[in-house]
């Protein structure tokens, strides 16, 4: 029981408050505070307690005189407590456990009062720097608890700093004013960043939201504009790119290693167990844009027949597994192409020099000669490593303009075409659908086309790629090698044989096919038409075609397969996990510049069809640009899949991805 007439402490909002017992109800005191204020407290927030009764509680007006003059003088003994000294001399004891009075003592060096022992556990509950209390005593930190709250307060008032100076600054940067001083500029704008690409996920979310909220920019994409006006993003920034967290950068390790790869004389490549095929008539045919060449073909008569070369530049002469360039090239897994810019998955500088073959200049090589029948039968093949020079460097278009009078694309093409089909009649399914050529002028002007993909030249070098890939796999599994295949079981529902030029057709064929899969297994891919198939003919551009690489060049030496069976299974994982990723980002930025063209045609008309209907929703693909959209139903328009309508340009927001359409 505590004895009406005794001064108690307790703790409201912060502050001490003084108070005389009443009456001791058991689990609660009735008091008088010292403002005055009859108070009903649980016994359990007591802080301290006098050890005898001070007061006459019957009279009022005495007892709050009496509770404001203790409480003065337990203020003005608060002053000289100096908690860093008494934890120095506590913290040297064990355990770090003490009696209030005992630590109130060596504080004031004097016998402790009751006003002294509350002084001092005032002290502490204002500064929980060095103590706690608890259940009646004081418990000293130890010395790393106080480094670590130090450290604490520091970063706190680190905080509100921040926060002051960055909100103004911020509020000042999207206004186009003039900046002060602005100490903490690089980190605001850092955690800015992190909070629009990665919200809840970004490491300090809270400190972002709150400094963006002192800044009253609270707009969903007030953070993206904040990066532009600083200077740090592109007001077309790939958002996207940013987001997949894909190495834009290579670190210093790959390009010291880059550095130290030199370009090699032709003759010393010949003298490790290459053939040479300097002085065969090589030629690339790629985009008027390409700057890394990895294939090149050649043909040359045989009696009646045609040999030709499939010549693939030999990446793995130069990259080693384990190698930096290599691990950079496995979290890559993949270049990436867009309208505005190229995220190689080696450095341009080996990409595009010596690992490209480039016109005049000796290479390694891996090369896939492959005797043809003029019907496209193939007769007789082999794979070799060897060291090749290209003499011609074409353009599709170029090559286009030549084919007729050139003998050498002529017969490629005949052979090519001849492929395609024997490919078709073993059960191939080609769907032809163009390509949308996105081309952008000062950063902002977006122009659209759509590029055939069906031209002599684009489906000859195809053929020759998707049989030398073929070859390679067929030459792993007939070996029964361990290898990393792609195959795919026939579609779900076939809608033709032969390519069609119907996009609606085309665009309802691509929804039957069956989900392509890569594992260890040779096993028939439908979509090629092939019995087994892997990808070897892009190793600048591609990690898969990379690695297949690397393991058929270690068989060919006869040193054995590099990967085991094991190593490609978690190899896959890897690569369908990144893959992923990439093409995920591809199609977004694909989409950002179309929806980039389309904000400058709101409300205008465009030509669309039907690809699906039914009772909440109208799928169509817009033709001009081959991007799927919605419209709501209408019971006034019957027409169904496959037609072709007007729809209106309702809305569209390129950075957030909005495409809203209604009927023409």
């Amino acid at each position: 029981m505590t004895t009406p007439g005794k001064i108690i402490e307790y703790v409201e909002h912060g502050k001490f408050i003084c108070a005389a017992v009443v009456a001791d109800t058991g689990k609660r005191l009735r008091l008088l505070n010292q403002n005055g204020r009859e108070v009903s407290l649980p016994q359990a927030r007591v802080v301290h307690c006098t050890s005898q009764a001070f007061v006459n509680v019957s009279s009022r007006q005495e007892t709050l005189a009496i509770l404001a003059e203790i409480s003065q003088t337990r203020q003005a003994l608060e002053l000289p407590v100096s908690l860093e000294e008494v934890w120095q001399l506590a913290s040297e004891s064990s355990p770090l456990s003490f009696p209030t009075r005992f630590l109130t003592e060596l504080c004031f060096g004097e016998l402790a009062t009751d006003n002294h022992e509350a002084a001092f556990l005032r002290a502490i509950f204002k500064d929980r720097l060095y103590f706690k209390y608890k259940d009646g005593n004081i418990h000293a930190h130890s010395a790393e608890v106080v480094e670590q709250l130090l450290n604490q307060e520091s970063e706190r008032e680190r905080k509100e700093l921040l926060l002051k100076n960055g909100a103004s600054s911020l509020a000042l940067l999207m206004q186009d004013k003039d900046l002060p001083n602005w100490p903490d500029k690089e980190h605001c704008l850092e955690l800015i960043k992190d909070y629009y690409l990665f919200e809840a996920e970004a490491d300090d979310f809270e400190t972002a939201r709150s400094l963006l909220k002192e800044s009253k920019l609270t707009a969903p994409h007030d953070p993206f504009h904040i990066m532009v006006k600083a200077g740090i993003w592109d007001k077309n920034e790939n958002i996207a790119l940013l987001r997949s967290k894909i190495p834009v950068e290579f670190p210093q390790e790959c390009l010291e290693q880059a550095a130290e790869l030199k370009e090699l004389d032709g003759d010393n490549l010949c003298s490790q167990a290459r053939r040479d095929f300097r002085e065969l008539p090589l030629l690339t045919i790629d985009g008027p844009g390409t700057k890394d060449f990895d294939d090149a073909l050649h043909i040359e008569k045989k009696g009646d027949n045609f040999l030709v070369g499939i010549h693939i530049s030999d990446v793995s002469h130069y990259l080693k597994p384990g190698t930096p360039l290599y691990k950079a090239s496995l979290e890559r897994t993949t270049s990436l192409y867009f309208a505005d810019g190229t995220v190689p998955m080696l450095p341009h500088d080996l990409s595009e020099n010596i690992f490209s073959l480039v016109q005049g200049k000796d290479r390694p090589a891996v090369s896939f000669l492959v005797e043809i029948s003029p019907e496209g039968a193939i007769l007789s093949h082999k794979i070799v490593r060897s060291v090749v020079k290209v003499t011609r460097q074409l353009t599709y278009q170029g090559a286009e303009e030549l084919y007729k009078q050139d003998g050498e694309l002529h017969d490629l093409v005949k052979l090519s075409e001849n492929l395609r089909k024997n490919r078709i009649e073993s059960g191939a399914l080609v769907i032809p659908i163009p390509d949308v050529a996105i081309q952008i002028e000062n950063n902002d002007s977006v122009s659209i086309k759509l590029m055939d993909t069906e031209t002599k030249m684009r489906v000859m070098v195809s053929e020759f790629m998707v049989l030398a890939n073929s070859l390679g796999a067929e030459y792993l599994a007939v070996r029964q090698e361990p290898g990393l295949f792609r195959s795919q079981a026939p579609p779900q529902k076939r809608l033709f044989t032969m390519p069609q030029d119907d996009l609606y057709i085309n665009f309802r064929q691509r929804r039957h096919l069956s989900r392509g899969i890569l594992s260890t297994k040779a096993k028939r891919h439908s979509g090629v038409g092939v019995e087994q198939y892997t990808t070897m003919t892009s190793p600048i551009r591609r990690m898969l075609d990379l690695a297949m690489q690397i393991q058929l060049t270690e068989i060919l030496q006869q040193k054995g397969s590099y990967y085991s069976t094991k190593d490609l299974n978690i190899l896959s994982a890897d690569l369908l996990a990144a893959t992923s990723k990439a093409n995920h980002v591809s199609q977004s930025r694909h989409r950002y510049w179309i929806l980039k063209h389309l904000e400058t045609h709101v409300n205008e008309l465009r030509p669309a069809f039907i690809l699906a209907r039914n009772d909440k929703k109208v799928r169509i693909v817009l033709t001009d640009f081959l991007l799927e959209g919605e419209l709501p139903p209408s019971q006034a328009v019957s027409a169904g899949p496959g037609d072709t309508i007007m729809v209106k340009i309702a809305k569209v927001q390129a950075l957030d991805g909005v495409l809203r359409l209604e009927w023409g």
